[in-house]
């Protein structure tokens, strides 16, 4: 039975991606079979984070084939169909078709975790993958310390509650220095909320996105042991049945 989690962020640029994709390897560095659904219609940079924006998709009687990477994680991604910097300028019902196609048309084979990386905001990709994807375990809203990102991920937070997703936590990313520290846990504490915890923003993460590799294969302990206790109250909440709002 394959545990999906959403990662989510309010606003654009505050990490979201590069945590889906270091949450995805820990999963996989600790045994499970791991999948990313890239959902950013317009923004996918899964592939592109990791290295293999090259990489092409292939349908086989209807059925999506994911790119494996290794043997525990695959990759799904509409950059997989598209060449790179071209713009998809779609509406709604295109969005929801290519969602709906990624959600239920993937031929994942069998996976312990599926981590859907959401684009930004509140919009059409995440009402339709909220609507079809049914067995979601919760979501993972991340953010950065300024208020202008605590507002929008209020929103989050909010669209979680309405649609009944439960939320297993929410992260503080590029904590610290001229962004300030701490405004996440605040929110956190005042709202009943999960804190899964503070990743510093530091030279590692900007080299992960850059080289196009996880930051978990940096040494550097002090970010690792930080990002292991994250792991850990993750996969915790998503075993855990009492949430802060229940999915029907």
């Amino acid at each position: 039975m394959r545990k999906t989690i959403l990662i989510m962020s309010g606003k654009g640029g505050v990490g979201k991606t590069t945590l889906a994709i270091n949450i995805s390897q820990a999963l996989v560095n600790a045994g499970y079979a791991v999948g990313i659904l890239d959902a950013d219609i317009h923004g996918p940079n899964v592939l592109k984070l990791l290295g293999y924006s090259e990489l092409k998709m292939e349908m086989i009687e209807n059925r999506i084939i994911p790119l494996s990477i290794s043997p525990k994680f695959k990759i799904a991604s509409i950059a997989g169909f598209t060449e790179d910097n071209s713009a998809i300028i779609w509406r709604g019902p295109m969005k929801h078709t290519a969602i709906k196609q990624l959600a239920l048309d993937v031929d994942w084979g069998e996976l312990d975790y599926l981590i859907v990386d959401f684009p930004p905001g509140t919009g059409d990709e995440h009402i339709s993958a909220a609507q079809l994807i049914k067995d979601i375990a919760g979501a993972v809203v991340v953010s950065t310390p300024q208020q202008v990102a605590i507002m929008d991920v209020m929103r989050s937070v909010d669209f979680c509650k309405q649609m009944k997703i439960p939320i297993i936590g929410l992260i503080e990313n590029m904590s610290g220095g001229l962004f300030g520290e701490g405004t996440v846990e605040k929110v956190c504490k005042n709202n009943g909320l999960t804190f899964l915890g503070t990743l510093p923003l530091c030279v590692e993460i900007v080299k992960s996105g850059e080289e196009g590799k996880p930051f978990l294969e940096y040494d550097n302990e002090d970010l690792n042991n930080k990002f292991k206790l994250i792991i850990g109250k993750i996969l915790e909440g998503g075993k855990n049945e009492n949430s802060n709002s229940k999915r029907r």
